[in-house]
């Protein structure tokens, strides 16, 4: 199982069952939450930066979480019954409602505060894990950031072509403790560059998006030569100077 997913889904399954979390649009952030700050925040605390990409409301999660690791894959579920559907796929009607997968037939989501004003959950229905029903969802999003860059040398300027370029221009602090997607980005980038973080870039080729002391220590050599400071971040100076060519 991804360790992000795993954390995003829990967190979410967690505050659905602890009462002292309900619906709310007025106090969406904590401890309460509506449909989208639900899922925006879960998968911000697992390390998917989608608020900090702008995710603020559905109308606009979509977007983000497309430059955070995300995939689109309406194509391949049956959204009348929810077939397809993997644990952590994010469910997304644009307009009006979001909410995450089990699978197995299930989801978890903040679906309405039931005329109730107080903070927390009043009925125990207002965040829920229940069975799949089609809401009309417009769109399936799937996190697949982790292990989904695989390096390929032969082919350098796949890794800074348009779309990663856009991806890197939100320009993330970064430091040691951080995972995820720019991580990764980041590991790739040096390896591409000649500063391979020791005991990350797995035997497949992949970034494993764990900021450690292997990562710090490439880091600082490419900062080191680049003539910035060593101080174990990448900045968005940095990163200005890893998608150089």
């Amino acid at each position: 199982m991804n360790p992000t997913i795993e954390k995003a889904v829990t967190m979410a399954v967690d505050i659905a069952n602890d009462p002292t979390h309900g619906y709310s649009q007025a106090n969406r952030w904590g401890p309460d939450y509506d449909c989208s700050s639900l899922l925006i925040h879960v998968w911000q605390e697992a390390g998917v930066p989608v608020k900090d990409a702008g995710a603020s409301y559905t109308g606009n999660m979509k977007a983000a979480f497309l430059k955070c690791g995300f995939t689109d894959v309406t194509g391949e579920i049956n959204l009348a019954t929810g077939s397809g559907c993997q644990y952590g796929d994010v469910l997304l009607n644009e307009r009006n409602h979001t909410a995450m997968s089990l699978g197995n037939g299930q989801l978890v989501h903040a679906r309405s505060s039931e005329g109730n004003s107080l903070q927390g959950d009043q009925s125990g229905n207002e965040i829920r894990v229940q069975s799949y029903y089609n809401y009309p969802w417009d769109c399936i999003l799937r996190y697949v950031g982790e292990g989904s860059l695989v390096l390929d040398k032969s082919e350098p300027d796949k890794l800074t072509d348009d779309t990663l370029y856009a991806t890197v221009c939100l320009l993330p602090k970064l430091q040691q403790g951080d995972v995820g997607y720019y991580v990764q980005v980041m590991q790739m980038l040096l390896t591409l560059k000649g500063y391979t973080p020791a005991n990350t870039i797995k035997t497949t080729g992949i970034a494993d998006g764990e900021f450690g002391s292997g990562t710090e220590d490439a880091l600082n050599k490419f900062k080191s030569v680049m003539k910035l400071p060593t101080n174990g971040i990448c900045d968005s100076q940095t990163f200005t100077a890893l998608i150089n060519k």
